[in-house]
């Protein structure tokens, strides 16, 4: 089992920033990958970024230029930077962790924390 527990998300102007950040806890030693997602009411979950163990990320193409993550495997944390913000950005932004242990994969994600960019 992994926990997850994020924080950093809430109310900004458009072209501002915001910071997530994300702790796991509990079999940490399987996470393999973490990551953000986010969704909007009535729509699937998207993909943000991940990044691996060793640093390897991968972005979504809307934030691309505009998004980094960063990841501590010390402190079993990964932070988002969200830099000039768009309306569209708007969404519960899920942390992701991807697991496998003796060749089983399984997600865990966390409880959810809303970013509203608005004037």
């Amino acid at each position: 089992q992994v926990q997850l527990v994020e924080s950093g998300g809430g109310l900004v102007q458009p072209g501002g920033s915001l910071r997530l950040s994300c702790a796991a806890s509990g079999n940490i030693f399987t996470i393999y990958a973490m990551g953000w997602y986010r969704q909007t009411p009535g729509k699937q979950r998207e993909l943000v970024t991940t990044i691996t163990r060793d640093g390897s990320t991968n972005y979504a193409d809307s934030v691309k230029g505009r998004f980094t993550i960063s990841r501590d495997n010390a402190k079993n944390t990964v932070w988002l930077q969200m830099n000039s913000l768009k309306a569209e950005d708007t969404a519960v932004y899920y942390c992701y962790a991807g697991t496998t242990l003796a060749s089983v994969y399984r997600d865990y994600w966390g409880q959810g924390t809303q970013v509203t960019v608005s004037s």
